[in-house]
């Protein structure tokens, strides 16, 4: 492994700043918010952990899709040095700007990979990326002095941190821990007019999806991948956020584990009225690309008795919609969309 002169001598760095100064601007709240701070060096809380960032990064490193859009919607592509661990394609929107920054790998790069692009700050949407079984853990970063970042989403209401965010929730998620790592992220980059844009933008989507359609009846299934034993949506997490702000019902609603894995009888024994079907670019697992989910439910002898099947009642998603990300909020209008066109509506 190579490691730069750079972070050799950046934790000494760090800690002589720390002494010198004697104080940073700092913020805290249940959602580990920066958004009181005014200065550097900028302390936060983030997931539990306190991160110290010394002067806005020029050297970003994001590792899964969700973080990187959001950095992208900043206006940040000239101060980020690497992408990694891609569902789907780059919201269109973002696409001329991704497009300047090196991607790293489509998966998870290994640590050495990351630390070849000299890093100055790492940020990550999930526990299963920058944690335990990931590129690597947090405090091996911070000892080389590269401050890391963890969406909210990742640890609100959580009892586990696991890859694709598959673990149980206390307690449903809400948009709002996506705004506090759009106002966290622009704080510790030093624009958070940018952030506050961004955050305004998202929530005058989410009132228009919301308030197009109430659909108090329609029972969904949000299927991930895996045609064997599929991943289906359960209560709490961004299928939680898209069916409650349209007024609908997720037939797993009684399970809190994120993306339980279930048996295709159990699905037809709650037989919802539409299936929201993620089409992933990935090929990791059978049924990931929309294709083949539809035809193994059209062959299938078990799907193709489901009324959803049968009156081909699909809401087609990309796979970043249904994580917790800004992409959720693209979730909701396609949701909407479909049960507004389908007269679904109370």
């Amino acid at each position: 492994m190579r490691i730069s002169s750079r972070h050799l001598g950046a934790v000494l760095t760090t800690t002589a700043l720390m002494f010198a100064l004697g104080c940073s601007a700092e913020a805290d709240s249940t959602g580990d918010t920066a958004s009181g701070a005014t200065g550097f060096p900028l302390t936060l809380r983030n997931c539990g952990q306190t991160v110290t960032v010394d002067a806005p990064p020029q050297r970003a490193v994001s590792l899964n899709q969700g973080s990187t859009e959001i950095l992208l919607s900043l206006g940040l592509a000239d101060r980020m040095v690497g992408t990694a661990t891609w569902t789907d394609p780059i919201r269109p929107n973002l696409a001329e700007a991704n497009a300047k920054v090196p991607r790293l790998a489509d998966n998870k790069p290994s640590f050495e990979v990351v630390l070849d692009t000299e890093p100055d700050f790492v940020s990550a949407s999930f526990g299963g990326t920058l944690g335990t079984g990931g590129v690597a853990e947090r405090k091996q970063f911070e000892d080389l002095g590269v401050p890391t970042y963890l969406s909210p989403t990742d640890c609100d209401g959580k009892t586990t941190k696991s890859v694709n965010s598959d673990g149980a929730r206390t307690e449903p998620l809400r948009i709002d821990s996506v705004y506090q790592e759009i106002r966290d992220l622009a704080a510790i980059f030093d624009v958070r007019e940018r952030g506050e844009e961004l955050v305004a933008e998202l929530q005058q989507r989410f009132t228009a999806a919301a308030g197009s359609v109430r659909a108090a009846g329609v029972s969904l299934a949000f299927w991930f991948a895996d045609t064997a034993t599929p991943y289906m949506a359960g209560c709490c997490g961004s299928s939680g956020i898209i069916t409650h702000s349209i007024g609908a019902t997720n037939i797993f609603a009684d399970t809190t584990d994120e993306w339980p894995q279930v048996n295709w009888e159990s699905v037809l024994d709650r037989d919802p009225r539409a299936l929201v079907l993620a089409d992933l670019s990935r090929r990791k697992l059978a049924g990931d690309a929309l294709d083949s989910k539809i035809a193994f439910l059209e062959s299938n002898p078990v799907t193709q008795r489901l009324t959803a099947v049968r009156d081909k009642r699909y809401i087609v998603v990309n796979g970043a919609d249904l994580n917790p990300s800004i992409r959720t909020i693209d979730g909701i209008e396609k949701v909407a969309d479909a049960v507004q066109q389908w007269g679904w509506t109370s």
